[in-house]
Parts: structure tokens; sequence; C-alpha cells
């Protein structure tokens, strides 16, 4: 069996880290290949989350229409839709496709878990209840929704820090009117019906030049409690 250099693996790790930052204006005329923006992908796929319940969709915008029609409502994207190699709108289903009893749910536990029918019913009722009482998600669709856009941050995250461990840059965005990208987004077929609604973008690709500042971040200390 291989042995691991865990110190030098720790290095890679927070070196990726280091070179990782929220790049604004990227080169053009580079573009990820296929290999790597698929692995970046995967790393998304293979992320956790809330009962395995993989509330998130990644749309792929490649076409140069749709990006035009995005830069009015995405405000904080316009540089980044005309500069990036890849740009992904990072999806999150609506509550009535996160309850327990939705048909996505079942699909989860039953298709994809493939959990066996007592077992579907534990879990089935779990996540009802946790839904209801637990975190209190069931009085309001809004909030319901922000249950899964928490989860599509997870995914986001790998998926920026695996494009940062092979040298590509990325920026993460919320900038943007919810209402109105979703309207767009609608017009041209890409969400169909109230399943899903937008919970952030993020762009891909290669800097057209270096950060003028050096990364700032609080102290260790500042951000870490123990309780021993």
């Amino acid at each position: 069996m291989q042995t691991i250099d865990k110190e030098q693996v720790k290095e890679q790790i927070i070196k990726a880290f280091q070179f990782r930052h929220a790049c604004k204006k990227f080169d053009s005329a580079r573009k990820i290949s296929d290999e790597d923006f698929n692995f970046i992908l995967e790393t998304g796929r293979l992320s956790p989350s809330s009962f395995g319940l993989e509330p998130w969709k990644f749309v792929v915008v490649q076409n140069k229409d749709l990006r035009k029609k995005l830069e009015g409502p995405a405000w904080g994207a316009v540089e980044k839709l005309k500069t990036a190699s890849h740009f992904v709108l990072i999806l999150s289903r609506k509550a009535d496709s996160l309850a327990a009893h939705s048909e996505h749910v079942q699909h989860m536990l039953k298709d994809i878990q493939k959990l066996p029918d007592d077992v579907d019913k534990m879990m089935t009722d779990a996540i009802d209840n946790f839904q209801k009482s637990d975190f209190d998600l069931t009085g309001n669709d809004r909030v319901f929704f922000e249950w899964g856009c928490r989860q599509d941050y997870i995914p986001l995250a790998n998926m920026m820090t695996a494009a940062a461990e092979i040298g590509i840059d990325s920026c993460p965005m919320e900038g943007f009117d919810k209402q109105k990208v979703e309207q767009v987004l609608k017009d041209e077929g890409v969400i169909k019906g109230d399943t899903y609604g937008i919970a952030s973008m993020a762009a891909f690709g290669y800097r057209a030049e270096e950060p003028h500042h050096a990364k700032t971040r609080q102290p260790l200390n500042d951000v870490v409690e123990w309780i021993n």
C-alpha cells in the first residue's frame, strides 16, 4: 500500500486555499478542458447533503445569448459572464419537492439510496419530523427554500477548492436580482415549473491578472472557541 505523505498533502491543500480568490476578471482566451471541468463537477456531485437528499442542480451556461440576458439582473456577475470559461448557476429545490413525502425525496430514498421499505418509512418519518418540528421549515416556503440553499453551498465550496487544487480560478456570486434571474431562466426554459429557484452563481476560468491584495482573514483565535 502506498504511503501518503500527510504533511505534503496538508501543505498542498493550504496552498490551494491561499491561491483561491474571488476572481473578478478572467482571461477569456483560456478555456478549461472538458476533463478538468468534469472533475470539478464531480466533486460537487459527491458532496454531502442533509439526509442525502441532494437538493441541488448545476446548470453550466456556455450559451453566449443566455449569458448576455443574465447580465442585466445579475449585476454582480457582468464581467464574469463576459470572460469566464465556465459559468454555473446553482439551483436549489423548493419546498414542494423537498418535503418528506415528495416525489424527489422518495426517489432519493428508494431508487438512489435503495433503502428497504421499512427503513424508507423510518427515514421518511424522521425527515418529516425534522422539517416540521426540529427546524420548523414547513410554515414558510422561503425558509424551506433557504434550507436547500444552505446545502447548495457545500458543493459550491468543494468545487471551488477542487478547482484551486488544479490551478483553476473561481468566483462565487450572490450579486443578482433573484426574481428577475429566475424569470429569465423560466423564459429560456432552464427552469420548468416551480421546482427550482436560484441559490447562487459561480464562474470558473483562469485569472486575467494577479490579485491586487494579499488574502485577508481574521486570526484563527478570533473565530474559533474551544470548550474542553
